[in-house]
Formats: structure tokens, sequence, C-alpha cells
């Protein structure tokens, strides 16, 4: 090994030397100018601001007080035309000599005194819609940087941010609009070597918040739990904008680790809450509480996409879900959503369920083991092939005992109350003690299978489900934006009218699916049994409940005794009741738009054996009302019969307007300008004028109905198919 020459050794000497004589004259040049390029980048970031954001920045005073340190007093930014944004009095910043070396901005300590964040938004005007607005440059640069790219630049811009020492005393935050004010005063919060603490008061000490925990952003560690004193951490402010009730005992978040590679950015996060309550009109009737909770959530940020990690782990009590969602934005949005557990303790998935989710199953005991799994993916460029598996598989299941409702209580006589917009209705028994309770053999068969046609053919052999109809129902929701189609099976309704709320909300949905398959799966009712407690309980018209009352109500006759003609038409009321009137003509004969629908039920139905194939429509000729409520049907034009038989089933409104169809009448027609230019025509002309037209009128009339006619049954077929009935 050779050893270096002290020539060499005086040549490094001396290079080691004149690098730093450079740095030391470059050092001092900076020093003392640097009051001079602080002035000069307050200036630069004043005009930038006023420029591109409309932001009057003032700083009265800004100076060194160290090597890295700058004090800034009376800062104030004030967007043009709007109410003031930030006040602060004091603030004190040092940043760490290496990274600025290196080209980057890390904060080592902060200090803040007296200051205010106001946020206004009134009248659509907000003091903060800068933050939305797009740079005047913006359209002629495009980025190719990815989200990933986004994601990772975006995180190490916050954690940066954050300073590894922090002094904050009296900083204000408020927000109002025009109907709500929120006031948060940081009393004190501090990061003393990667301890936080901190105490905020809420809306002038209607409570007080904690911030405390761990940050350690350098390493990308974070670690901090949100509480309050004596009570829980409630958010008034969404509950009064969105109708979210929302609060909870503890909030623990947790950044584990970043790790950014040329494709993907992954975070590991966990998230953890305590007695979340949460409660919204489309969510629940009641509040929903989750008394401990918590996700392991892994998620990957690739260039045009985000993913919640397979690795996630939801647990809820002793309930562990797996879940995998990906939203992928190019080159079409898709969505695809996978979820399962492993086999699991049945009384232990029962237990975890949050209270209020499933009131009628509370308290309930089982045996055996399940698993749950779904497969959802929809491609939002065509919805129509939406792809949906849910599936709950069972070991040795079995039900030890009823929760707070007795499913088994239908396999007996019992009193069903409806209810119509919250408000109970007359109660009726279901069983022999009621004289219009009819049993299943004594409902004649053409309206059994009529029904089974129109709402559930596969219910004899199906689970209580069919997947098929709620993948189009899924499709056709994402279609419309709103919950149009259920999808729902005879079983499904059944349990609707008999266990559950007339409340369209998630949570009535998912408890109206989980009690029907306990039902199938629990060899609680027979087939039969459900489908003879279904046509004795079901609504068939205004107050008019169970098939003994809807045959003797509409044609005076006992349920045995109901014609093919008389049992399609029954089948047809079965979504809309309260419309079942507008189907007759005042004579008593129906309405020729049913025509297309009896030859599609009569042929659906003789497809399968049900009854004979029959060219006259299957007896839509032969149906006549009863006699006496004739009485109560007034002519009407038939546009706006059939726009009120075409009315949203779900709409709550519908129908409310029989059986008064007498009471309505064609508003008068004001004349136009025309007619008031050049003079209106008299009744007399007018009538002779209507005369002269008459036969033009009635062809029109008949080539009209014969067009709507032919419309109305390729809609009906349509409505069939999407429902997996055709």
């Amino acid at each position: 090994m050779h050893r270096p020459t002290p020539k060499y050794l005086r040549i490094a000497a001396i290079v080691i030397g004149v690098l730093i004589l450079v740095l030391l004259i470059g050092g001092y040049i900076a020093y003392s100018k640097r009051e001079t390029l602080l002035q000069t980048a307050i200036s630069k970031a004043k005009a930038k601001a006023l420029c591109e954001y409309n932001l009057d920045v003032k700083i009265g005073t800004a100076q060194f007080t160290g090597l890295s340190t700058v004090a800034f007093n009376g800062i104030s930014v004030v967007p043009y035309q709007r109410d003031s944004l930030i006040r602060i009095d004091n603030f004190e910043v040092s940043v760490k000599l290496l990274p600025l070396i290196l080209g980057e901005v890390k904060l080592s300590d902060v200090t803040l005194k007296n200051g205010w964040l106001n946020l206004t938004s009134k009248n659509g005007v907000r003091n903060f819609d800068f933050l939305f607005r797009k740079k005047k440059d913006s359209t002629n640069t495009k980025s190719k940087s990815g989200l990933n790219e986004l994601a990772d630049n975006l995180i190490n811009q916050v954690l940066y941010k954050i300073p590894d020492n922090l002094n904050l005393q009296n900083f204000r935050i408020t927000f109002a609009d025009d109907s709500n004010q929120v006031k948060l005063l940081a009393k004190t919060a501090k990061i003393d070597d990667g301890d936080l603490t901190s105490t905020i008061d809420v809306n002038d000490h209607e409570s007080t918040w904690h911030f405390s925990g761990k940050l350690h952003p350098s390493d990308k560690e974070i670690d901090v739990k949100l509480y309050a004193d004596g009570k829980k951490v409630e958010l008034p402010l969404i509950e009064k904008k969105f109708k979210l009730k929302l609060n909870f005992d503890t909030l623990t978040t947790r950044l584990n680790n970043v790790e950014h590679g040329d494709d993907e950015t992954q975070v590991f996060s966990y998230f953890a809450v305590k007695n979340l309550l949460v409660n919204h009109p489309a969510l629940s009737a009641t509040d929903v509480v989750i008394p401990s909770g918590s996700i392991d959530a892994n998620l990957f940020i690739g260039g045009r996409y985000v993913s919640l990690d397979s690795s996630s782990v939801i647990h809820l009590k002793k309930l562990d879900i797996h879940p995998a969602i990906k939203y992928q934005m190019n080159p079409v949005r898709t969505l695809a959503v996978k979820m399962h557990t492993n086999w699991q303790d049945a009384q232990d998935v029962f237990d975890s369920f949050p209270q209020g989710l499933f009131e009628s199953l509370e308290g309930i005991q089982v045996a055996g083991k399940l698993r749950y799994n779904l497969h959802f993916f929809i491609d939002t460029s065509n919805p129509d092939d939406v792809q949906f598996e849910s599936g709950l598989a069972k070991q040795d299941f079995r039900i030890l005992k009823f929760g707070k409702v007795d499913l088994g209580r239908l396999n007996r006589e019992f009193v069903y109350t409806p209810y119509e917009k919250g408000k109970p209705m007359p109660s009726r028994n279901i069983g022999p003690s009621n004289p219009n309770y009819t049993s299943l053999y004594n409902i004649a068969p053409d309206l059994r299978n009529a029904v089974m046609t129109a709402e559930d053919p596969s219910f004899y052999t199906n689970q209580g489900f069919v997947q098929e109809s709620l993948r189009k129902s899924i499709a056709e929701d994402f279609k419309e934006k709103r919950f149009k189609r259920g999808g729902s099976t005879i079983s499904m309704q059944l349990i609707k009218n008999a266990f559950l709320s007339r409340q369209k909300t998630l949570t009535r949905k998912f408890e109206e699916i989980l009690i029907v398959w306990l039902i199938q799966n629990g060899r609680i009712m027979t087939k039969d049994r459900m489908l003879e407690v279904y046509f004795n309980i079901i609504e068939w018209g205004r107050n008019v409940y169970g098939i003994g009352e809807a045959s003797r109500y509409y044609f005076d006759k006992a349920p045995s005794q109901l014609t093919l003609g008389e049992s399609i038409y029954l089948a047809s009321i079965v979504p809309s009741p309260k419309k079942g009137l507008y189907a007759f003509e005042p004579d008593g004969s129906l309405r020729y738009r049913l025509h297309g629908y009896f030859r599609l039920i009569g042929n659906l139905m003789a497809k399968r054996g049900w009854t004979q194939p029959d060219s006259s429509a299957y007896g839509f000729y032969n149906v006549r009302l009863r006699e006496s409520l004739r009485q109560k049907i007034a002519p009407i034009d038939t546009a706006v019969a059939d726009s009120i038989l075409r009315q949203d089933p779900d709409d709550p409104d519908a129908g409310m307007l029989l059986p008064g169809v007498a009471e309505q009448q064609e508003p008068e027609k004001k004349p136009g300008f025309f007619q008031r230019l050049f003079g209106k025509k008299d009744s007399a002309d007018l009538k002779k004028d209507a005369l002269a037209d008459s036969a033009d009128a009635v062809k029109k009339r008949e080539r009209d109905a014969k067009r709507e006619q032919k419309r109305l049954e390729k809609q009906r077929k349509k409505e069939l198919r999407d429902r997996g009935l055709l």
C-alpha cells in the first residue's frame, strides 16, 4: 500500500482550504446581504400573491434574529373585495441549514402568537375561493406527473411543513356561512422533540378538544389522537349542513410509513375510533354506534389509480374484514370492490355488528361458523355490464334464540299493523280469527301464478335473492343516480312488510337482506307459509290489505273465485296499489293501456305451463270493477290517467288523489298571444269546430292508443328483463 506523498497532501490541503475560504466568503456575503435578500423575497411573494390570487399581503416588519431564524410582525392577508383572511401578530420561523443548502426548506422551530384564520362564505361569496382558482397559465402547460408523483410530493410537502418544535399560543380559526358559525381557539399547541400537546376551545367554551401524540415528520411517522374533555367530540357544522350526525370519544390516526417507487406510492396508515355515532336520514332512522373500530389502511397510488390494498384489514370488535378497493381513472373510469372474511364464529359475527344497525336482531344467539364474500366491478362507460356477487356461507349454522324480534311469529297467528307516512293504520289479525284471512289453497291458482310471474318467478327455487335482478338494479340505479330499483323478491317484500319500517334507508335494506337469509338458512318458514302470509299482508289499495279484502273490494268475490283476467289485474297493482282504480274506465272496464301487460304476463304464464295460451289477451276484456266503485270514477283524459299510472311507485304522493278522480277538472286554458291579438272565438264557434273535427279526433285517439299500447308493452318487457324475470 502506497502512502500519499507530502506533495499530494499539500495539494489536497490547498484545495480544501480554498473551498473553505470560498464558503466563508460566500457565507459572509450572504450573511451581510441577507436582510436585502429577505426583503426581495418578501416583495416577490407579495407580488405573486397579488398577481395570481388577488391577495393583498402586508407584513409590518420582517428581520433575521439568528443565523437561520426570521421574525415577522403584523402579518395580514386580505383577498380582493373579500373579508380579511389571516391576521398574525407575531410569527417566528427557523429552517434547517443542511436541507436548505440542498434546496429543500425544512422547518426547525416555529413560534406563533395571537393569530386568526377567518373563513367566510356568505351570499355565495367566499374569501377563500382563490384556493380553487386555476392559475392563468394552467391551460398552457400540462403536467405529465401521475397520481403517485403528486401524492408523494404532497406528502413530503405536508411533512416538511411540520416543524420539529412548535410553540403556538392563541390561534383562532373561525368559519361562518349564511346560517352557521364555528369557532376554534387553539389556546396552546406545542411540539417538543416530537411530543405533541394542545388545548382547543370550541365555540366559546362549548367543549374543549385535545390533540396529543407523537410527530416525527423526518421519519415519516405520525401517531396523533383527538379527544374532548368529559364528552364526545361533536361536529355540529356537518350535522347542520349535511344532516349527518357524527360524534366519537377518541379518534386515532397513525402514519406508519411511506414508500415511493417508480410506478407507485404506498402509504401505510392506521385509523381507530371509539364509540363512533353516525346518523343520517339516508343511512338509518336511529343512531348507529360503533363501540370500537379500526382499519389498517394500506393505500397504494399509481399513475392513474387509487387503491386500498388487499393487505388492509377492518376490525369491528371480534370481526375482521379484508377489503380491496381500486378506482381506475384512465383509460376509462372503473371501480372494483372485493371484500371477504375468513371463517369466523357466527356469534362473534353477530356480536360485532354496530349497535342500531340491525335493531330487530339485537340479542340473537346463534351457533356455527360464517364466511362472507363480495365481488363488485363497474365500468362507468358501460354500467349495464356491472358485475355483482355476494354470498354468506355457513357451516353447521343454527339459530338458538331470536333477538329483539321473534322471526318465527309468522308461523302462527299474529297482529299486523301497517303504516302510512309513519302513522299506524288499523291493525289486522293475520290468521283464522280474521274473516278476510285466506289460506294459500283458497287463493285462486291463477292469482298465485300471476303474482309470482310478475314479482318473483323463481320464488320456490331461489334462496330469497336473485343475483341477476340485484345486478340489474345496481346498473339502473347507477344510470339514474338514485335508488330507483330495489330488485326485491317476494321473500324480501314479505320481510319488509312484516318486520321493518317503510323508511328507505341503507340499514333497513341490509337488515331486510340479513333477515331473509336467516329465515331461509335457519329454515324458520316454509315457502308455502311465506307465500300465504305475503298474500294476506301486502297492500292492494288505499287501506286495503290482504287478498281477502282486495278481492271483495275490487270484484265482490272470494279469492278462490278470481278469474285469470282479475288475477293478472291484481298482479299489475302490487308495485303501486294506490293507483289501482286509475286502471278502470267509468263503466268498470279496464283502460286499454293494460292490454299489452295482460298479453305479456299471460304469455309468460303459458310458457311455464301455468295457463293455456290465449289469443284474446288472457281475460282482459272480461274484467269488470265492482259496480259500487264505478260511481267513484269520473271521465278523465286518457293521457292524465296513463301519466298517473306511470308514476314512480316509490313516490310518497303517488295515487293520493284516489278515488277522487271526479274532482279533477281540466284547467281553463288562457288565450295565447295570437288569440289575444286577433280575437278569441266564442264558445258557440268552438263547439261547431269541435263537432266538425270529432271524427278525426276519434281516429287520432285510436291511433295514439295503439301506439301507446305498443310502447307500454315494450317498456314492460324491458322492466321484466331488467329484473331478471325474462
